[in-house]
C-alpha cells in the first residue's frame, strides 16, 4: 500500500503555514517531501527512543545548515569503516617471528582464521611480487601448477585494480624510506594505504547512494552502516568498483550520459560488474524510445575501458590476459551453488575431475547460459511490467542473478549488492536481516578454512550458511519483482516521484519501437498508478 502523505509532514488543509526563521538549506521540494524514517519506519521509530523519540509533526525539516542528512550518513560510514579496519587489524600485528628475531607478520596459530581478520591485500603484497617494487603485468614468476610442472604467473587483477595496488605499494615504500615517519613492516604500511583509499571509495559509494535516494536520503544510512562494511570493506579491492558503479548511476540520473559511460568504463576496468549495468539501461531505453542516450553511455563506457586496457594489453599482453586466463581455468569457488551441490552430494561437477590447469569448459558454458537466461528474464520483466521499473530495481536483479549463477562468488562481492539493494527495496528490516546473514557467513567460512584437524568446522557448516545467504538474496529478488508488478507498493514512488535514478527515463512515457512484438509490451494493470510530472510555479 502507498504511504499516508501526512506521515511525511505534508500540511493538512487549513493548517497554519510555518515561516522558517532562516533560509531553506536545500531545495524546498525535497524538504517538504523528504521521508522521515522516525515516522514511517517502525524499526527506526523504536530506535529513535534512545535520543528522544521520532521527529515531531511540526519540526522544521531540511533547514539545518551544518548537520545535514548527508553529513550524518557519511559520519556513520566513517564509524563503520573504522570498525572494519579494527576487524582486520589483528592480521597486521608484528612479532619477532623471522630468522634471528626479525620482525614479521604474526599469523601464528592460524591467526588470520581464528581472529577472522583475513584480507587478500596482505598476502597479495608478496604473492603479486609488489614487495619487490615490480610493475604489475610486466613482472612474472613461476609457480608449481600442481602437476609437477612450473607455470608462469602474472598480476591476476583487472587493470585499474592492479594499478591501484601498484600505487599503494609505491606510497608504502616511500613512507618506509622516510625515517622520521612512524615505522612498521612494509606490508602493514601497504595495508593501511590500501585501506585508506578503499575507505574513500566506499564514502563515494555512500555519497552517491544518498543522492540517488532522493527524498529517501536516510535509506543510504544502511549503505553506510551495513554489517557487510565491517566484514568486507577491506577484504579486497571491491569498493573501487562500487564507487565507479554508483557514481555512474548518479551521473546517469543527472542526465550526463558521457560521464556515466566514463565512470562505468572505469568501474569495468576495476571489476567487470559495473559494465553489467548497461543491460538494464538498454531495455529501459528501448521501452521509452531513449536508445540514443544509451548509445552515448555504452560507447563511452567501452571507449573508456579500451583506453585504460589497451596500453597494458599492447605492452604486456601475457600479463594483461592473466585475469581472463585465470577466470576461465578456475573451478567452482566454495561460495558457488555448484560447490554447494558438490559439498552435500559428492557430485564431481559437470566436467568431472579435471587435471590441474585444464579449464572446466562445461561449467563455464552452463554458468554462461544460466546468466544469459537471467538477462532474458530481467529484460522480459523490464518490457512487460505495467509501469516501467526503476533502474536500480533491474540493476539489483541482474547483478544478483549474475552472482547466483556464476561459478565464483568471492565473499566481498556481496558489497556490490549493498547500494543496489538499498535503492531498489528500501525496507530497512528486510535489508538489515539479509546483510546480517551475509556478513555472518564469514564466521563458518573462516572456521572451515581453519580445517577440521585444527578444531575448525566441516565444510557443510559453511555451505549451509551459503545456502541461507542465497535464499535471502533470492527472496529479495522475489520482493523486488513483486513490487515491479505492483508499483503502488513501491515506497520510492510517491506523489510526483517516478524514478530518482532514471535520468532521461524519469517521467518518460512508454514509446516502444514498432518491431517489438505484442508479448513484449507492457501488460495492463489496475494497480499501476498514473505517472505524475512535477512542476514548479514561478
Amino acid at each position: 500500500m502507498a504511504e499516508n502523505p501526512n506521515a511525511h509532514g505534508v500540511r493538512d488543509a487549513g493548517e497554519a503555514e510555518f515561516v522558517s526563521p532562516a533560509p531553506v538549506a536545500e531545495d524546498q521540494r525535497s524538504a517538504d517531501w523528504r521521508d522521515v524514517p522516525g515516522r514511517t519506519d517502525p524499526l527506526v521509530s523504536e530506535l529513535s527512543g534512545v535520543i528522544g523519540g521520532p521527529v515531531g509533526r511540526h519540526a522544521v525539516v531540511g533547514r539545518n545548515r551544518f548537520f545535514t542528512p548527508m553529513r550524518a550518513i557519511l559520519l556513520l560510514a566513517v564509524v563503520f569503516l573504522a570498525l572494519g579496519w579494527f576487524a582486520k587489524a589483528p592480521c597486521i600485528q608484528q612479532a619477532p617471528v623471522g630468522a634471528n628475531g626479525a620482525l614479521g607478520l604474526d599469523w601464528s596459530g592460524s591467526r588470520q582464521y581464528v581472529a577472522m581478520c583475513y584480507s587478500d591485500t596482505v598476502p597479495l603484497y608478496g604473492a603479486e611480487r609488489l614487495n619487490e617494487g615490480a610493475f604489475p603485468y610486466k613482472k612474472w614468476w613461476e609457480e608449481d601448477a600442481g602437476n609437477g610442472q612450473m607455470q608462469r604467473r602474472y598480476m591476476e587483477y583487472p587493470v585499474v585494480s592492479g594499478l591501484y595496488q601498484y600505487g599503494a605499494m609505491a606510497v608504502a615504500k616511500a613512507w618506509d624510506a622516510v625515517h622520521w615517519l612512524p615505522g612498521a613492516l612494509q606490508v602493514a604500511i601497504y595495508f593501511n594505504v590500501v585501506a585508506l583509499g578503499l575507505a574513500a571509495a566506499w564514502l563515494v559509494t555512500v555519497w552517491a547512494s544518498a543522492l540517488l535516494a532522493g527524498r529517501r536520503v536516510w535509506d543510504a544510512a544502511l549503505v553506510a552502516g551495513s554489517p557487510l562494511v565491517i566484514v568486507h570493506a577491506f577484504t579486497n579491492f571491491d569498493p573501487l568498483a562500487t564507487a565507479f558503479a554508483t557514481g555512474g548511476l548518479l551521473a546517469w540520473s543527472r542526465k550526463r550520459p558521457v560521464l556515466a559511460g566514463v565512470l562505468l568504463g572505469l568501474g569495468g576496468a576495476a571489476k567487470l560488474y559495473p559494465l553489467l549495468l548497461l543491460g538494464p539501461l538498454l531495455v529501459l531505453c528501448v521501452r521509452t524510445g531513449k536508445t540514443r542516450y544509451w548509445s552515448v553511455t555504452a560507447l563511452t563506457a567501452i571507449s573508456t575501458w579500451l583506453a585504460v586496457n589497451l596500453p597494458i594489453a599492447l605492452l604486456f599482453p601475457r600479463g594483461w590476459a592473466e585475469f581472463f586466463r585465470l577466470n576461465s581455468e578456475r573451478g567452482a569457488d566454495p561460495d558457488s551453488l555448484y560447490n554447494v551441490v558438490t559439498s552435500f552430494t559428492g557430485w564431481t561437477g559437470f566436467d568431472g575431475v579435471l587435471p590441474v590447469g585444464q579449464a572446466p569448459t562445461i561449467l563455464n558454458a552452463v554458468s554462461f547460459v544460466l546468466f544469459a537466461l537471467v538477462c532474458v528474464g530481467v529484460g522480459y520483466v523490464a518490457l512487460t511490467a505495467p509501469q516501467r521499473p526503476r533502474l536500480t530495481q533491474l540493476c539489483f536483479l541482474l547483478v544478483a542473478g549474475f552472482l547466483l549463477t556464476n561459478k565464483v562468488w568471492s565473499p566481498q562481492y556481496s558489497l556490490w549488492l549493498v547500494p543496489l539493494a538499498v535503492l531498489a527495496l528500501p525496507h530497512r528490516r528486510i535489508l538489515l536481516a539479509w546483510m546480517t546473514v551475509d556478513a555472518l557467513v564469514w564466521v563458518p567460512r573462516m572456521m572451515y578454512y581453519l580445517g577440521v584437524s585444527n578444531k575448525g568446522l566441516p565444510e557443510q557448516w559453511f555451505t549451509s550458511a551459503v545456502v541461507v545467504r542465497d535464499v535471502a538474496v533470492v527472496a529479495l529478488c522475489v520482493l523486488i519483482i513483486h513490487q515491479i508488478y505492483r508499483p503502488d507498493e513501491d515506497l520510492v514512488r510517491y506523489g510526483f516521484i517516478d524514478d530518482p535514478s532514471g535520468g532521461v527515463l524519469d517521467q518518460a512515457p512508454d514509446a516502444q519501437p514498432r518491431w517489438l512484438p505484442v508479448w513484449l509490451r507492457p501488460r495492463a494493470s489496475k494497480n499501476a498508478p498514473a505517472q505524475h510530472t512535477w512542476t514548479t510555479s514561478g
